[in-house]
C-alpha cells in the first residue's frame, strides 16, 4: 500500500474524533508509527487474527491544549490507566483464527519477553485484536476479556477478499469508525493489497472500555501532534 494513504486515512478519521468528542468520555492518542506496524502484522497475517499489546509511552505527552480540544462534555477522568496518554510501542502477542493459535515467528516478538516483563511478556495496559471480515464491534467475549484490561481494548475490523471462510457481515447497530475505503455496500472498493494477496476494501478502528463506554482515539505524528 502508498504509505500516503494512512496519513490521509489518519487525518479524516482525526476529524470524526474532534466532531464527535462529545460522545467520549475518555480518549488515548495512538502514533501513526504504531498504528503502521500493527496494520503491517494485520496484513502478514490474513486471513487470522491477531493480538497485540501496548503499555504508555513515559517519554512522551500529548500537549494540554490538544487534549482539551479532543475532550468533550461527557469526558471523565481517571477512567482508566493512560487516559489521555500516548500509546507505546506495540508488541505482537498472538496470531490465530477461532480454533487454533499459531505460533508468532521470532523475528516479529522483539522484545516481548523479555526478562523485565517476567513469565510470558507480563501484562500490558492496553489490548488490541483485529476482526478479520468483522466489523470493528466487541463481541460478548471481547467485553468479557476487557474485564481484564486496565486501560482500553481496541478492534481493528479489516475487510478483505478472497473470504475463504471469513465472509464480511455487517452485524448489529453499533457506533462504526472508519479508518479507510468507504461505508460497507454491495460494492467492494480496493484500497489495497496485502502481501498474502488479499484485496483490502475496509479497515475501522474502535476503543472500548470495560464498563462499555466507547473511547476516542486520537493518531497522531511521531512528535505525538494530533494529525490533521
Amino acid at each position: 500500500m502508498n504509505a500516503d494513504w494512512l496519513i490521509e486515512a489518519a487525518t479524516g478519521y482525526n476529524r470524526d474524533s474532534l466532531s464527535k468528542r462529545d460522545s467520549y468520555p475518555g480518549i488515548v492518542f495512538l502514533p501513526i508509527d504504531s498504528l503502521s506496524l500493527i496494520l503491517d502484522w494485520t496484513f502478514h497475517s490474513l486471513p487470522d487474527e491477531i493480538l497485540v499489546g501496548l503499555d504508555i509511552d513515559s517519554s512522551r505527552f500529548p500537549m494540554e491544549d490538544d487534549v482539551r480540544r479532543y475532550t468533550g462534555s461527557n469526558f471523565q477522568s481517571n477512567l482508566f490507566a493512560g487516559q489521555g496518554m500516548i500509546l507505546g510501542e506495540p508488541h505482537l502477542v498472538n496470531r490465530g483464527d477461532s480454533y487454533e493459535v499459531h505460533h508468532v515467528p521470532e523475528e516479529w516478538v522483539d522484545d516481548l519477553f523479555a526478562e523485565d516483563r517476567g513469565p510470558r511478556g507480563g501484562r500490558f495496559t492496553h489490548w488490541l485484536h483485529t476482526h478479520p471480515n468483522a466489523p470493528a464491534i466487541p463481541s460478548h467475549a471481547d467485553a468479557d476479556a476487557s474485564q481484564y484490561t486496565d486501560g482500553v481494548d481496541m478492534i481493528l475490523g479489516v475487510w478483505f477478499s478472497p473470504e475463504g471462510d471469513a465472509v464480511w457481515y455487517d452485524g448489529p447497530d453499533h457506533e462504526r469508525r472508519s479508518l479507510a475505503g468507504v461505508p460497507i455496500t454491495s460494492d467492494k472498493p480496493v484500497i489495497g493489497l496485502a502481501d498474502t494477496g488479499h484485496l483490502i476494501h475496509g479497515i475501522e478502528l474502535i476503543a472500548f472500555h470495560r464498563r462499555g463506554f466507547a473511547i476516542n482515539v486520537v493518531i497522531t505524528d511521531r512528535e505525538g501532534v494530533p494529525i490533521e
